[in-house]
């Protein structure tokens, strides 16, 4: 991901991850989505699609959105390449799961970002990110 922003209190070349705080900030945005999902009912669809101890879900994202935000390439070093749609092509994923993920990620950005720019940028390609992950047709969409 490269965005580059005006922010009074960052240079323009500043990274995501630089605008959002660095590693406590990302890892705190992490804790905070799945800590929503867990407790949102209408999450239900994309919380069954993991395990149900979060913490290894919580590391993955952490170390994958740390890189993808311009920081520390910490999933990359330790599984290669993220592959991210095939490395989801186990789980069912549609329109319902990609929009209960981004609802979860919206409040979480929402309750950890302060800078409303950055917050809106990470919204618009996170839902790009989440839709890009669907792999199965919706039931009320006809099979073409």
């Amino acid at each position: 991901m490269n965005m580059s922003t005006n922010n009074n209190a960052s240079p323009i070349d500043a990274t995501p991850y630089a605008l959002l705080g660095g590693e406590t900030a990302v890892r705190h945005l992490v804790n905070r989505f799945y800590a929503l999902m867990d407790i949102r009912p209408e999450a239900q669809g994309i919380r069954r699609l993991h395990p149900q101890d979060l913490a290894g879900s919580e590391e993955k994202l952490f170390m994958f959105l740390s890189g993808w935000l311009g920081g520390p390439q910490l999933f990359i070093e330790k599984y290669g390449h993220p592959r991210l749609r095939q490395r989801h092509l186990p789980f069912a994923i549609g329109t319902d799961e990609a929009s209960q993920w981004m609802d979860c990620m919206r409040q979480a950005l929402a309750e950890t970002t302060t800078n409303e720019a950055l917050r809106a940028q990470l919204g618009i390609a996170l839902t790009e990110l989440a839709l890009h992950m669907r792999n199965r047709q919706d039931q009320d969409t006809p099979v073409a």
